[in-house]
């Protein structure tokens, strides 16, 4: 990561954890009211092929007592009514600005894998993670509702597994280390920018 990337990151992180405090204490009040404890879902997730970190969301999901692999039409039971809109707006995404802080991820990267695909692909996970991980990304922009019509249609642990090792892996993959070869401080901007448009459409579709 260069200095200036991080720079970015880091003034952009603390501008935003001001403005959406107050954001963030009603999402979190809003969980306890409906939902109850916990506020936060914390899952594994890598920095680089050996380095695992703490990703933190504001949780959508009803609490199981084991829980893993990706999230597809198996799953799709356990979102809550709020958590349905968290994910819809992304809000749920709003305590990464810790992580990004902390140099956990950038705001924008390949999307921060779990453990279990980086040690079933190493190779193609050792390239893509020599950017670091981000919060949005080329892949997410381009892939990621095919990824979610893909996911939603699987209705077991298994089937969501190996149609998102299959199917999604390699084609993120590819996006991500084209994003790679043309990082630059201002492309991140318009990736963030394209981001929050883009969102803000689809919301606004949806409703």
């Amino acid at each position: 990561m260069t200095r200036s990337k991080r720079l970015f990151d880091i003034l952009l992180a603390l501008v935003l954890m001001v403005l959406l405090a107050p954001v963030v204490v009603i999402v979190a009040g809003l969980i306890l009211w409906r939902d109850g404890a916990p506020v936060f879902h914390v899952s594994e997730r890598m920095k680089d092929v050996k380095t695992p970190f703490n990703l933190v969301k504001f949780r959508t999901m009803r609490v199981v007592a084991a829980d893993s692999g990706v999230s597809g039409g198996d799953k799709a039971a356990r979102i809550t009514p709020v958590g349905a809109v968290l994910r819809r707006t992304r809000l749920d995404e709003v305590p990464q600005l810790w992580n990004i802080l902390k140099g956990d991820m950038s705001f924008v990267g390949p999307r921060p894998p779990l453990r279990q695909y980086v040690e079933r692909f190493p190779d193609l996970y050792g390239a893509v993670l020599k950017s670091r991980t981000g919060v949005t990304g080329l892949a997410t922009l381009v892939y990621h509702a095919h990824e979610e019509r893909l996911l939603a249609a699987c209705r077991t642990a298994e089937e969501t597994d190996r149609v998102y090792a299959e199917c999604c892996v390699p084609r993120k993959a590819k996006l991500d280390l084209m994003y790679q070869s043309r990082q630059s401080v201002c492309w991140d901007a318009r990736l963030l920018i394209e981001t929050v448009v883009g969102r803000f459409a689809s919301s606004k579709t949806r409703n």
